[in-house]
């Protein structure tokens, strides 16, 4: 079995030798070919660059024996692609060119050229394609239609969402016109990905957790649901949705094949109360990565015996891996879910 067959089967809720594995940003600060390679060029730079974003796709998997390669890119494509720039703030988190405020500006957002200005997008994954042949998962993604609004109306990185809930609550007509226009232009994205080779694509709703309860199907999950109806028949889809594992099974309702859980999540608990129709990936702490190997390798033994006999379960990690994890600690984690020596 290689590593494609054995991410696919595991999706798919089908036996295994073992647990697949890869890691969300799974490139990126942490890897010192990764930072020589920003010296020369800008993370936007390196995203919109087919021969720069293939090499950041395929760092990791020199380094290590990852089953699933996952397109270096950014879940704000989108926005940008119609007509909403964004750049990154000094100190840390997201600034778009402007903070989406008037159906005027939501109307001038077009995505009448969305094919040609996201074009590196399929460039890039023809070449991926090409060059994992049928050994690696090709792994396409994109931020869901609520997680996007947070930044196009907020104007970038928010804690409170105030602004687009007054949407929501105050301007129905609009917030619903936002969410279709993202929702025709996530598709478009995700089909351009599949028609590219993509095997699975993942969904991000980052800040899923800013609705209210009772609010979450109406405000995000719907939006979710007609993006993945609108993909091929049975094409896999990954939600992921910090914080709302309590949701798992409206989360799973959407058509979603996979959820992806952080770490706050009992795993075994909801794979014990979901269907076989649904994986489970998931969800050693990232941070145990920055401690010393022995602690990334105690942490990911004690997942791996919770989740023994469990079909349907992709090792990952409960969020991001970041910038200060330790290679070491990295390669011991990796060795207990392969059995391969690093």
């Amino acid at each position: 079995m290689n590593s494609r067959e054995r991410f696919l089967s595991a999706l798919h809720c089908k036996p295994v030798d073992r647990p697949p594995v890869w890691m969300m940003r799974q490139a990126g600060r942490y890897l010192p070919e990764y930072r020589a390679l920003k010296q020369k060029s800008d993370f936007r730079t390196m995203v919109q660059t087919p021969e720069l974003a293939v090499e950041v796709t395929l760092q990791p998997l020199r380094r290590y024996p990852m089953d699933a390669a996952i397109l270096f890119s950014d879940i704000l494509i989108i926005p940008e692609a119609l007509g909403q720039p964004y750049h990154f703030r000094e100190k840390g988190g997201i600034e778009m060119e402007f903070a989406l405020d008037s159906i005027e500006q939501l109307n001038e957002l077009s995505a009448s050229d969305l094919q040609s200005s996201l074009s590196y997008v399929d460039t890039t994954l023809r070449s991926l394609r090409s060059q994992l042949g049928n050994e690696k998962t090709l792994l396409g993604f994109g931020g869901s239609p609520w997680t996007l609004a947070t930044y196009m109306v907020e104007g970038g990185s928010s804690t409170s969402y105030r602004r687009l809930m007054e949407w929501y609550y105050t301007r129905p007509a609009d917030f619903e016109a936002l969410m279709e226009k993202l929702c025709d232009a996530l598709i478009a994205l995700f089909r351009m990905m599949i028609d590219a080779g993509v095997d699975a694509i993942q969904v991000f709703d980052s800040w899923g957790a800013a609705c209210a309860g009772h609010l979450y199907r109406d405000q995000s999950l719907r939006w979710i649901e007609r993006i993945i109806q609108a993909l091929p028949a049975d094409f896999p889809v990954i939600l992921f949705a910090k914080g709302m594992a309590h949701h798992a099974e409206s989360l799973h309702a959407t058509g979603a094949r996979g959820l992806s859980l952080d770490a706050s999540t009992d795993l075994r608990a909801i794979r014990d109360r979901m269907p076989l129709t649904c994986a489970l990936q998931g969800n050693l702490d990232s941070q145990v990565l920055t401690m010393d190997p022995a602690v990334a390798r105690a942490a990911t033994e004690s997942l791996l015996k919770r989740m023994q006999g469990s079909q349907g379960h992709i090792f990952n990690l409960g969020h991001g891996i970041t910038p200060d994890a330790r290679l070491e600690s990295v390669a011991a984690m990796l060795e207990c879910v392969t059995g391969e020596s690093l």
